[in-house]
């Protein structure tokens, strides 16, 4: 099985094969799984000390903290895996 790998930011990638989840931080039941995720060190803070705009929950239980947005995260997924976006359009990566 081959390891596909997005850029998220700041010279950081991550292997999409992993995620299982592109959520927004600003719900109460996210900011309560990153809370227990830091109690437990299952933190990946990929943020570069930016704002967190997007969890990446993986396999494992580890979670990612990105300074991009779900969409732009969802939207890099998607062109990577040649997959239409919502407006049908397959977006290139540059």
């Amino acid at each position: 099985m081959d390891t596909e790998l997005i850029h998220i930011g700041f010279g950081n990638v991550i292997a999409i094969n992993r995620i299982i989840a592109i959520v927004s931080p600003s719900s109460a039941p996210t900011k309560r799984l990153v809370t227990e995720a830091k109690d437990k060190g299952l933190i990946i803070d990929m943020t570069s000390g930016r704002r967190t705009k997007a969890v990446l929950i993986t396999d494992d239980g580890h979670l990612v903290l990105a300074a991009i947005s779900p969409e732009t995260v969802a939207g890099r997924v998607a062109a990577s895996r040649g997959t239409p976006d919502r407006s049908g359009q397959i977006e290139v990566q540059r």
